[in-house]
């Protein structure tokens, strides 16, 4: 049998057209309804071919079952009706079209029938059709069946046509469990759709029809009751009754607030209607053990009222109330909170109320004032952030009386740091803009969430950058340590971009300082590339070249360098409009230098570029050694041969003097005989020859790769100026065990003394004999050496002419005591600490002889 009523009913929607614009069709409204349900006269019973549409004056209302052949379930029937008569067509659904033949009106009293009672509404979630079916005066047994047939259309009642109806008419099983009633639901609901809709109910296997029926669900939707009823109070002191919407209510509500007396005492109720989700109320009902209720319905047409809400004893709101009871604000911002605190039932003062936060501190009452004679106020400045406290993330403010009577209940503040900063950067190649920001983890509030907001000028930017209600929201990724990045690609290079960040929550939104950014003027650029340095030669300059980045105007450049070796000690160099090199002095020439550059707009818009990948120098001869080495000789005598020989020794040419290498060293010879030669001694610091002649003079010079040093030392030898006896006496002063003094006076000057000379060597252990070079306008000389002071040293001092050296003076000991520089009048004592340490340190050596013995 079903699938029969399914076939039929594709057939159905092809004449529904039809019968809506020729037959009355019942509107449903917003409450229980009656009608009457119709069955055909015996008389009419005969057989009649179908497709024909035939009208029977004889149709009346039932009052007992007839055989189930009455009418098929391809047909529906059209009536007219009033109080008093029912005129009614049996309509088949395959006929072809055409007009109504007019049936005779009869008279049907209610008494002599039945009728059903009828309610159809929405459900309080939008989503189900309910329609519940009552009969009146009829007897139902156990074979009964509803059926609820309906079609769609998305146009209203006077402009539904076969087009406009939705697919195929449906049919609805309706559920008659209860033996009074039959419950039928459309789920899936088009709630500004228009519904056609009729019943079929057969009882006992007779057909029972229903007129045709229309509704908009909207029309009658049931919504959910308000929730969360509360008390709050405004700035002015106002006590409100407040309310939240039912959840999924598309369309704008209308309320009635009903306030009694609680059970037990004498019935009285007042109702009120309300446009607003809350209601001024008279603050003489706080405490009071009235009842409040709410309920709603469609406020643009018709609907049923909702359920009242669950009741709000009024007596809960007594002791305090604040204004606002949570706050969400930004840190810097002043906050006002007002309160009504009342004292069992009596409400207090203004001028007997305190403020304090978190029950720590009483706020000074510099900060109060009064709004009337019961609300107090208070008022917090430059406000800081929140920090949690444990699961508390707010501060808590308390009203009390001035006797330090609080309530338990308090104001919540929450104060979050907006003071993040926006930066952006437009890459090298200007092909995307790059957003970062962080915001501050100790002050995120549990289910907050933070957005880049944005909109764009066509150019540039304003003066004034301010947000605005068309900005739209930019996807952001988070980073480490609660940091952003947000990527613009596409972009406009030269439009002004205004952006701030949005802090959602519950309790509302905060917004930071807007920051306009132009991505023409924060591009960092590449890094300039193919990066050279060399120190030149014959100058001595470090000189470094380039290659500037593509998409760049006029720049500027800081190059950075460094001696590399161990920690780097960088030093920056600048640079403005250089075309692609630039020459740096430098004091060390003879290292290797690490070098990178970096580049950004000219005019210090934007960023710095990255450093460039680094150039190295190479270590290379600059220039001819400056000088040649200094020298001195040893002269040893070879009794075979009756001559003497002589070693010149020199110490290594440094790299400042040498620039920057010696390949080798040459000596040059010149005789009293007017004989001269060069030899070459490679890199070695020494070099010996045979004394023959009454004077020798030899000239010490360096080699490198480019040339030979220009300024030399010579040293004459002469066998005559060898018995010059110049220096009158000498005396050495320890000081400590790395440093002696030595002094000396010098003989009425014969020659001109050019330099001194100073050789020492310990004569207990084989050593090779130091020397040093001193000038010759010294008469006292601090050496530094590591001595033993219980050890034996010689000390000769050696005065150096233009032609030879002279006689020295010798000593093999130290002097105790003191000395005086007679030339300048100044006494030197070397101090008697330094004497005790050095006899302690002999003694411990003393000792620690004898227990090896």
């Amino acid at each position: 049998m079903s699938w029969q009523i399914i076939l039929t009913l594709f057939v159905l929607l092809d004449f529904l057209h039809m019968a809506v614009a020729h037959c009355m069709v019942h509107q449903i409204p917003p409450r229980n309804f009656t009608l009457p349900w119709m069955q055909l006269n015996e008389t009419f019973l005969s057989p009649f071919s179908s497709g024909v549409v035939k009208s029977w004056s004889g149709l009346r209302r039932a009052s007992k079952p007839k055989p189930p052949f009455l009418i098929n379930a391809e047909s529906f029937l059209c009536c007219l009706w009033s109080d008093g008569n029912i005129d009614c067509s049996l309509y088949s659904t395959n006929m072809q079209a055409r007009k109504f033949i007019p049936s005779e009106s009869i008279s049907a009293s209610q008494e002599k029938g039945s009728s059903w009672n009828l309610e159809c509404w929405i459900q309080g979630k939008l989503e189900l059709l309910v329609c519940s079916l009552r009969f009146v005066r009829v007897q139902l047994g156990a074979d009964l069946k509803v059926v609820l047939f309906y079609a769609v259309s998305e146009l209203g009642l006077g402009d539904v046509s076969t087009s406009s109806l939705e697919g195929t008419v449906l049919a609805a099983e309706c559920d008659c469990s209860d033996p009074a009633a039959c419950g039928c639901s459309v789920p899936s609901l088009s709630l500004n759709y228009t519904y056609i809709m009729w019943l079929k109910v057969t009882i006992a296997g007779t057909p029972l029809w229903s007129p045709l029926m229309s509704v908009k669900p909207i029309d009658i939707a049931k919504p959910e009751p308000p929730l969360n009823l509360h008390l709050e109070m405004t700035e002015e002191g106002q006590v409100r009754i407040c309310w939240s919407d039912p959840v999924l209510v598309p369309y704008p509500l209308q309320y009635e607030v009903k306030i009694s007396g609680a059970s037990g005492q004498t019935g009285w109720q007042m109702v009120w209607g309300a446009v607003e989700s809350s209601l001024a109320m008279d603050s003489a009902l706080l405490g009071s053990s009235s009842l409040l209720e709410v309920r709603c319905r469609n406020g643009n047409g018709p609907g049923f009222w909702s359920d009242w809400s669950t009741p709000y004893n009024l007596s809960l709101g007594a002791g305090v109330l604040y204004f606002p009871p949570k706050v969400l604000t930004s840190v810097g911002s002043n906050i006002s909170f007002y309160c009504i605190y009342q004292n069992k039932t009596k409400l207090v003062a203004s001028q007997e109320i305190v403020w304090w936060l978190n029950l720590a501190a009483e706020i000074p009452a510099s900060q109060y004032s009064l709004v009337n004679a019961r609300v107090s106020k208070v008022t917090l400045f430059n406000l800081k952030a929140t920090k949690p406290r444990g699961s508390f993330c707010y501060k808590a403010l308390y009203c009390c009386h001035q006797n330090r009577e609080c309530h338990p209940r308090y104001a919540e503040l929450y104060v979050v740091d907006m003071n993040i900063s926006i930066t952006c950067e437009t890459d090298g190649y200007l092909t995307k803009m790059t957003c970062r920001w962080a915001a501050n983890p100790d002050t995120l509030l549990l289910g907050s969430s933070l957005h880049l907001r944005y909109y764009r000028s066509r150019i540039y930017c304003a003066d004034f950058p301010s947000t605005s209600p068309k900005s739209e929201v930019k996807e952001c990724h988070l980073l480490k340590n609660h940091s952003y990045e947000c990527t613009f690609q596409p972009f406009f290079l030269l439009s002004g971009y205004t952006m701030w960040i949005e802090f959602k929550h519950l309790l509302g939104t905060l917004e930071s300082s807007p920051t306009c950014v132009v991505p023409a003027d924060v591009v960092k650029p590449l890094p300039p590339s193919n990066l050279q340095a060399e120190i030149t030669r014959n100058v001595g300059l470090l000189n470094v070249s380039w290659t500037n980045p593509v998409f760049t105007n006029e720049l500027r450049f800081q190059i950075r360098f460094a001696v590399n070796r161990g920690e780097r000690a960088w030093q920056l160099y600048e640079v403005a409009k250089a075309p692609s090199s630039a020459v740096i002095t430098v004091q060390k020439l003879c290292v290797q230098y690490i070098v990178q550059i970096r580049c950004r707009a000219l005019d210090g818009s934007g960023y710095w570029s990255n450093w460039s990948s680094p150039a190295y120098t190479l270590v290379r001869d600059i220039r001819a050694p400056l000088q040649g080495p200094e020298f001195w000789r040893i002269i040893t005598e070879d009794g075979a041969r009756r001559q003497k020989n002589v070693t010149l020794l020199w110490k290594p040419l440094m790299e400042n003097h040498s620039l920057c290498s010696v390949r080798q060293y040459m000596v040059k010879h010149q005789t009293s005989g007017n004989s001269t030669w060069s030899e070459y001694v490679g890199n070695g610091t020494t070099c010996s020859f045979p004394w023959t002649e009454h004077t020798h003079t030899v000239t010490l010079l360096a080699m490198n790769s480019i040339g030979v040093s220009s300024v030399n030392y010579n040293l004459t030898l002469s066998q005559q100026m060898s018995r010059v006896e110049a220096v009158q006496s000498l005396s050495v002063y320890p000081v400590n065990s790395t440093c002696v003094v030595l002094v000396w006076t010098l003989s009425p000057p014969i020659h001109v003394i050019k330099s001194f000379v100073i050789e020492w060597k310990n004569l207990n252990k084989e050593e090779e004999m130091k020397w040093v070079r001193v000038p010759p306008n010294r008469r006292k000389y601090y050496l530094y050496d590591h001595f033993i002071l219980i050890e034996k040293y010689q000390f000769s001092l050696y005065p150096v002419f233009a032609g030879g050296v002279g006689r020295s003076r010798a000593t093999d000991q130290f002097t105790r005591g003191g000395y005086e520089k007679e030339d300048n009048g100044s006494l030197y004592m070397v101090l008697p600490i330094v004497i005790s340490s050095s006899v302690l340190f002999l003694g411990v050596v003393m000792a620690s002889h004898q227990r090896g013995e």
